[in-house]
């Protein structure tokens, strides 16, 4: 069993920054890879980023790459997400989940155990 707790969202504008972080439990947080997901009102989960359980190898959405930074502490039970250079598309809600199913990272059914998400809001 996995619990996941997110924070570090808010409002911030345009061009602005914010980091992310997913604080797990659980001994096994650290075998699994783990992502950001993202849900605009209206709007199906779309995937954000994932990281693999070492760490090694990081993987992103195309709307996001150059931009955000995914990173994660096995130590520490902590995975983040560095966001620069926000725009408005970027206001959802942010989850965390654990990559339990082995397939694709961006596939929202290959996770289990998903935390109750931080609210991003972007302003223009």
């Amino acid at each position: 069993q996995v619990q996941l707790v997110e924070s570090g969202g808010g409002l911030v504008q345009a061009g602005g920054s914010l980091m992310l972080v997913c604080v797990g439990s659980g001994r096994t947080f650290s075998t699994y890879g783990m992502a950001w997901f993202r849900q605009a009102p209206g709007k199906e989960r779309e995937f954000v980023a994932a990281i693999s359980w070492s760490g090694g190898s990081t993987y992103y959405a195309e709307s996001v790459k150059g931009q955000f930074t995914i990173s994660r502490d096995n130590a520490l039970k902590t995975v983040s997400l560095q966001m620069t250079s926000l725009n408005p598309e970027g206001t959802a809600v942010y989850y965390c989940s654990v990559h339990a199913g082995g397939g694709y990272y961006w596939d929202p059914s290959q996770y289990e155990y998903w935390g109750q998400g931080t609210q991003v809001t972007v302003s223009s």
